[in-house]
C-alpha cells in the first residue's frame, strides 16, 4: 500500500498541483479540506503526511497520528502546529518561508503609500462626483519620512529595500538578526522603544510567537507619534484590535492599514471594518498567481523528501527519535 498524504485544507481554488507532484511520486492523495472533523482525524490518524495552510493540529491530533512522517505547513505561519509535540514524536515541522516575499513587502508599501497619499478619501469622494483635494487631509512629503520594520526577516528586509527605493528613511528593530544583515541592507538597527518614538509608519513583519502577541498594544500605540501610521501584512494577533481601534479615534495616532486581523474572516459589524482611517484588505498580501503556485510546489515537495528517506528543505523542528 503507497503511503498516504492527507491534505487538510479546502484548496487553493483545487489541488491539482499538489496532487500530480504526490501522485507522481507514488503517493495516495487524500483530501479532507480540513483537521476537525471526525472523518478528517481518522484519515490524519492513518496518514503518513500531513498537508495544512491555517488548519489546526494539535497535541492531541498529534498523538494519534502514530503514521505520520512529517507535518507541511504550506505557507509560514506555524502558531496553528503544536511543535514541540510533533517533534517528541518524531514528526518533522516543515514550513515555506520564500515563496510570496515580494507580494507581501509589496502590499505593505502599497499599503503605506496608499495612506501617505490619503488615496481611500480621495477615490471615495471622485466617486461622489467631488473634485476636491482636501479629503487627502494634510499630506508630507515622503522622502522627509522614516519607515520603521519591526521583523527584519526575508519580508521585512525586502520591504525596507522598497521603502528606501521611495526616499524614505528606513530604520528596523529585531532581537534576533546579526548586526551585519542591517548594515548589508543600509538600514539602521533600532531598539523598539526608538522605533516607536521616530517611525511616521511602521510596518509589522515579526512571527507571532508568545513574545510577540498583542506586541501592539495601548502601551506602545501610546509612544507613537500621532502623525503616524500602522501597517500589519504579518499576523493579526500581533496587535491588540481595541486598543488600536482606541489609538485611532482618541487621535492617539492617524490610521492603520491591516491586512490581517485576529480573527478571519471578522463579523461585519466588526468596529474595524467601519473606521475609515484603517484600511483593510482581504488577508491578501500573500497572493500572486506566481506565489499560489509556488507554496503548493514546495509544501508538497517537502512531503515527497521526507517519505523518500532525505531531509527536508525548510524544517522548523528536529525529530526527537527516529522514525
Amino acid at each position: 500500500m503507497p503511503p498516504t498524504v492527507v491534505i487538510a485544507y479546502p484548496g487553493f481554488g483545487d489541488i491539482s498541483v499538489e496532487s500530480h507532484l504526490l501522485q507522481a511520486a507514488g503517493l495516495e492523495v487524500v483530501h479532507t479540506q480540513t483537521t476537525t472533523t471526525p472523518a478528517a482525524q481518522a484519515a490524519m490518524r492513518q496518514a503518513d503526511a500531513v498537508m495544512v495552510t491555517i488548519q489546526p493540529v494539535s497535541a492531541e491530533m498529534i498523538a494519534g497520528m502514530e503514521r505520520c512522517r512529517i507535518i507541511s505547513r504550506v505557507g509560514t505561519g506555524l502558531d496553528a502546529i503544536d511543535i514541540p509535540a510533533a517533534a517528541a514524536r518524531g514528526i518533522w515541522v516543515t514550513y515555506v518561508p520564500d515563496y510570496s516575499i515580494d507580494e507581501v513587502s509589496t502590499h505593505a508599501i502599497t499599503l503605506l503609500l496608499a495612506q501617505a497619499r490619503g488615496l481611500a478619501p480621495l477615490l471615495d469622494s471622485t466617486r461622489r462626483g467631488e473634485w476636491d483635494q482636501r479629503p487627502a487631509g494634510v499630506v508630507q512629503r515622503l522622502s522627509d519620512q522614516t519607515l520603521g520594520v519591526v521583523g527584519f526577516g526575508r519580508i521585512g528586509q525586502a520591504a525596507a529595500a522598497k521603502g528606501r527605493g521611495l526616499g524614505l528613511r528606513v530604520i528596523a528593530h529585531d532581537d534576533y538578526v546579526p548586526e551585519n544583515i542591517f548594515a548589508a541592507a543600509g538600514v539602521e538597527r533600532v531598539d523598539l522603544a526608538t522605533l516607536l518614538a521616530e517611525s511616521d509608519y511602521i510596518s509589522l513583519h515579526a512571527p507571532l510567537t508568545d513574545a510577540t502577541r498583542r506586541l501592539i498594544n495601548a502601551r506602545t500605540l501610546a509612544q507613537m507619534k500621532p502623525s503616524a501610521y500602522l501597517i500589519n501584512t504579518a499576523r493579526g494577533p500581533l496587535v491588540d484590535e481595541e486598543a488600536l481601534l482606541a489609538a485611532v479615534r482618541g487621535g492617539q495616532i492617524a490610521g492603520a492599514a491591516l491586512d490581517v486581523l485576529a480573527t478571519e474572516p471578522p463579523a461585519p459589524d466588526h468596529p474595524l471594518l467601519h473606521e475609515p482611517r484603517i484600511l483593510i484588505t482581504p488577508h491578501i498580501a500573500w497572493y500572486s498567481e506566481a506565489a499560489k503556485h509556488d507554496v503548493r510546489v514546495r509544501g508538497a515537495e517537502e512531503v515527497i523528501r521526507v517519505l523518500q528517506g532525505q531531509p527536508p528543505r525548510a524544517p522548523v523542528n528536529q525529530v526527537a527519535v527516529t522514525r
